[in-house]
């Protein structure tokens, strides 16, 4: 299948899109307790503080200190209906105050009542999820326009930094992984790698949020793994999990081993997701509170040399992380395809 082509298939936009809508309720739905403001000018510095909010969602996205986008709110309970509104409200200057029969405590909404709300709001991630979304939509136009305006001729611009790499996940993870029927996964598989390659290289700016290091923005992703695998298996892929033994013993001597292995089998189709998400999860929510907690030492010590020396190993962190987000991005694409290898593998 050539590079074009794939590019132009509908698919790829269409999963764009799809993904965007699938983690649109999910993000605002687990977060990190952002801790409390301090009143005081001279209280002393709290470094978890400063991580929490920098990792955790929140409904107001703080471009730098002083400088701040509230954000919609949308929520539902069956007591008030359907209600949106800014999440401005809720501030008067530094407090957080109640709105319209609302609270919100640590960014966590809910009724003065004590009644659960459904909160959908868009919230700093589901924001940048959008902007990786709409980046991956508009790279991605642009780079198949040229291949259909450069049919036949060697790729320019922005064909030619991104050519290698879709040929790469094509020929060396695609087509290794998961053989001859790999086209109809091609689509899924450049929109999970770029999705999360753009979502990391965007949690690394200043002021942005920590898309890919949020745990239900992960979980969607494996979720979505899962699915596609279940509904690709062969039948010699649920007849390995129905009989992992085969014919090498009749069903009298290994019915006794089957009360083990069915668990596992079983286990085993839940924890190839599970650890997807997780260890994107961690990688880089680990990068990030190791960075901050570098920066942190200076003021916690108040020192310039240490402020130097900490700048400088932050630096050369931050430059890790540039490689750390194309590695998990290619490390949860090859297990996607590994997944779906195994599903769709003929029987020898």
């Amino acid at each position: 299948m050539k590079i074009g082509a794939i590019l132009r298939q509908s698919n790829f936009l269409k999963i764009n899109k799809f993904l965007a809508l699938l983690l649109l309720i999910l993000p605002g739905l687990v977060w990190a307790d952002s801790g409390s403001k301090g009143d005081g000018e001279n209280e002393q510095f709290d470094p978890s503080e400063l991580i929490n909010h920098h990792i955790s969602d929140s409904h107001v996205w703080e471009i730098y200190h002083g400088m701040t986008v509230h954000l919609p709110v949308i929520v539902y309970s069956e007591e008030k209906g359907l209600d949106i509104f800014s999440s401005s409200n809720f501030y008067n200057h530094e407090e957080v105050v109640p709105f319209n029969g609302y609270i919100m405590d640590h960014d966590h909404i809910t009724l003065e009542s004590g009644a659960h709300v459904f909160d959908i709001s868009i919230t700093k991630n589901v924001l940048f999820l959008f902007i990786d979304a709409a980046l991956l939509i508009l790279v991605f136009t642009a780079v198949a326009r040229g291949y259909k305006k450069n049919a036949g001729r060697a790729p320019r611009g922005i064909q030619s930094f991104f050519e290698p790499i879709i040929m790469f996940i094509r020929d060396d993870i695609a087509k290794e992984n998961i053989g001859p029927k790999y086209g109809k996964f091609m689509p899924f598989l450049l929109t999970v790698f770029f999705f999360i390659w753009f979502g990391n290289l965007l949690g690394l700016l200043p002021g942005a949020a920590n898309l890919t290091g949020n745990i239900s923005v992960t979980l969607t992703l494996a979720v979505i793994t899962l699915l596609i695998t279940t509904f690709s298996g062969r039948k010699t892929y649920w007849l390995h999990i129905v009989d992992p033994l085969g014919k090498s013993m009749p069903w009298a001597g290994k019915i006794l081993l089957y009360l083990i292995l069915w668990p596992v089998e079983i286990i085993g189709i839940f924890t190839k997701p599970f650890s997807l998400m997780i260890r994107l999860f961690a990688n880089i929510t680990a990068g990030h509170i190791l960075i901050l907690s570098i920066i942190s030492l200076a003021f916690i010590f108040e020192s310039l040399s240490i402020g130097i020396v900490g700048a400088v190993f932050a630096t050369v962190m931050n430059m890790l992380e540039l490689f750390v987000a194309v590695l998990q991005a290619y490390v949860f694409t090859l297990l996607s395809a590994l997944y779906f290898g195994q599903a769709v593998e003929e029987h020898h």
